[in-house]
């Protein structure tokens, strides 16, 4: 599985660097570009983060592992509390007791319900206008409701049993559960909250940064225990050269999607910009976001949703994968793509039986 993605993303490397040697005159150029120059933003988001991972994982083992160790549940999926990408994977495979449950917390939980927490929600709840901010809770209010769909799949094939993935996802569930609960009758209150959370985020992974600096500079760990930024870097520079082939495949299924899925959002009623976030999304959820006040109604559910699963699937989320864990892309993408249509067909149907109402 991990050769043939391999030769897929060549594929992509090969798309977008012939037509920019052509003059870019597809438009894939632009994206193999956009790809490299996507490392700064990543690198800026992630690497102070990975140098304190060592740290926190230090801290958790101390003072909330030995709580969290009374669910029966591995301790690694504490590190699902965080994205993939900001330091999840890495505080997962340090706290495991198992290491398979490590690489599904790590890497599935991270990806889906912790790439939400920390990332989808504040800055959605930032993007996302006010009139549209009801539409936005009930898409992750739906998408985290979908979301053991594509955990049972895709821990499945990470090689646990169902009893596993459903034991060890259990305090996921739950804080799902209270997440979806907190935005749909407290909006304003988790707003707060969540701005409160994402500058605390962002002190964290700006002083991670300034000591991994300091300390490459210096040639000594100001803080024993401290990652070298160095190693934070490598990771960074594997998702960049894995997003030099993603984005331009990425841009080549959405062209070669976008009458199929346009008739299917004709069939279910979605406007043209709410079928092409759902494919936007897989890639990034930013501009997916920045265009939900040209969706209709239901497509901007749908694509929040969706977006709970599949956001980054195609571009950050599997190139950390592949970077880190590459025998599990696999089980990502399908953990990804079943919790994302899950989702997606979950709003649809909902809608569906109110239209039936109404008649």
């Amino acid at each position: 599985m991990n050769k043939i993605l391999m030769y897929i993303l060549a594929a992509g490397v090969l798309l977008g660097g012939i037509d920019q040697l052509s003059g870019n005159k597809r438009g894939y150029g632009k994206c193999l570009e956009e790809g490299f120059m996507l490392m700064g933003p990543t690198a800026l988001s992630m690497v102070g983060m990975l140098c304190l991972i060592p740290l926190i994982s230090a801290g958790f083992r101390s003072f909330i592992v030995p709580f969290f160790s009374l669910t029966g549940a591995d301790p690694s999926v504490l590190g699902g509390l965080l994205a993939i990408d900001m330091g999840g994977y890495q505080l997962a495979k340090d706290l495991a007791e198992n290491p398979v449950v490590g690489s599904y917390a790590g890497v599935l939980i991270s990806a889906t319900f912790g790439c939400t927490l920390v990332f989808t929600i504040p800055v959605g709840m930032e993007i996302v206008e006010e009139k549209d901010r009801g539409a936005f809770a009930k898409g992750i209010l739906t998408g985290l409701a979908a979301l053991p769909a594509g955990l049972l799949a895709g821990g499945l094939l990470c090689g646990l049993s169902f009893l596993e993935v459903f034991w060890n996802s259990m305090p996921i569930f739950i804080l799902s559960l209270l997440l979806g609960l907190g935005l749909k009758f407290f909006p304003d209150g988790m707003m707060t909250g969540f701005r409160i959370f994402a500058k605390g985020m962002k002190l964290l992974i700006t002083l991670g940064l300034l000591l991994g600096a300091l300390s490459y500079f210096l040639k000594q760990n100001l803080i024993p225990g401290l990652a070298p930024i160095e190693d934070a870097l490598a990771v960074v520079a594997s998702i960049g050269i894995t997003m030099l082939g993603s984005l331009p495949l990425a841009e080549f299924l959405r062209r070669l999607m976008r009458k199929p899925f346009r008739k299917l959002g004709h069939r279910f009623g979605l406007n043209e910009t709410s079928v092409s976030g759902l494919m936007i999304g897989m890639v990034s959820p930013i501009p997916q976001l920045t265009s939900m006040k040209d969706m209709d109604s239901v497509g901007k559910v749908a694509n929040t949703a969706f977006s709970v699963s599949a956001a980054s699937a195609l571009a950050a989320h599997a190139g950390f994968t592949l970077s880190v864990e590459p025998n599990i892309v696999g089980a990502l993408l399908t953990a990804k793509v079943t919790g994302a249509l899950a989702a997606l067909a979950a709003v649809l149907l909902l809608q569906k039986k109110k239209e039936v109402k109404k008649r």
